[in-house]
């Protein structure tokens, strides 16, 4: 296991985390329904309250974040842990929403793509064409779960649209180096698919297995689950992996770089930040902890920000 260095502790389910050009660390904490940035040496301070669920995050080409709200979780506290467990009992549907991480004003851009409603946006990430792709992971109920899909959207709200349907339970999302791949990371299956993307908001959708045109990269076995994700500068995509509680980096062409040991059940996403790119932010959900370590490879910088 790698030196892992604590940020932040005591958070309700941290995800989403965005490296700011300040030094902070912007995370979502989706049971207590806020957004929290994070100093270091456990200083922390509320961003905004939408409420809901928030989930992933990512800053925009305006300086404004972009939330994946999943309208919020039941949860479970056992053996130390923090555990999502079904859809909220307050639950009514979810969005994506617009914040000021300076005034910490909430403004919802979408909560239905024309006639479909989004259940549970889960991650977004940026091209460099100003618009944003974002997975619907779902809800779980007593004895169903939604069909979900990916989608794209306008940073100002113009325009939504369903790219790819359906998929099983779709969660991390992110480009390749040079936009061309996107990659999608399925939960329950735990299997990381790509699409061909042809223009911004449209993806390839040739035949395959699948029905939606998906490539498939590769699947985790044993006791594995897949959540966010985030891509290297070397093309590596990095899945944060539930159950054995890492992260998984695999190269482009299917083959497992490493494994990267965190010690938390719950890893759901990485980052990266620093001058070049090296320091890696993972957020370790069960255990309510924000924590870095020195990566190997650089990570991406992000799309919109290279406009």
């Amino acid at each position: 296991m790698p030196e892992l260095k604590e940020i932040a502790s005591g958070l309700r389910f941290p995800e989403g985390p965005v490296a700011m050009p300040d030094g902070s660390v912007i995370v979502v904490e989706i049971e207590a329904g806020r957004i929290t940035r994070c100093w270091g040496k456990g200083k922390t301070e509320t961003v905004a309250t939408p409420g809901g669920g928030p989930n992933g995050l990512a800053l925009g080409p305006d300086g404004m974040l972009y939330l994946c709200n999943n309208g919020g979780f039941e949860y479970l506290e056992t053996q130390g842990l923090l555990i999502p467990h079904g859809a909220a009992k307050s639950w009514s549907g979810g969005s994506i929403q617009r914040i000021d991480p300076d005034r910490g004003t909430v403004e919802t851009l979408y909560t239905h793509a024309g006639e479909v409603q989004l259940r549970g946006p889960n991650d977004i990430v940026f091209d460099d064409a100003g618009g944003f792709w974002f997975t619907d992971h779902g809800k779980t109920f007593q004895r169903s779960r939604d069909v979900v899909g990916i989608f794209y959207a306008r940073a100002d709200g113009s325009h939504i649209e369903e790219a790819a349907f359906p998929m099983e339970n779709p969660n991390g999302i992110g480009l390749s180096p040079d936009g061309k791949r996107l990659y999608v990371a399925e939960t329950y299956t735990a299997k990381l698919w790509y699409f061909d993307v042809t223009a911004p908001g449209k993806l390839d959708r040739g035949e395959s297995l699948t029905g939606t045109g998906a490539h498939f990269v590769y699947g985790a076995g044993g006791y594995s689950w897949f959540d966010s994700l985030g891509v290297e500068a070397s093309g590596n995509v990095c899945v944060a992996t539930i159950g054995n509680g890492g992260i998984s980096v695999v190269a482009p062409d299917g083959r497992l770089v490493e494994f990267v040991e965190t010690g938390d059940p719950f890893t759901t996403n990485i980052c990266w930040g620093g001058a070049d790119l090296r320091t890696a932010y993972i957020t370790l959900s069960g255990t309510g902890r924000l924590v870095s370590t020195e990566w190997a490879r650089p990570g991406l910088a992000l799309h919109n920000l290279n406009r």
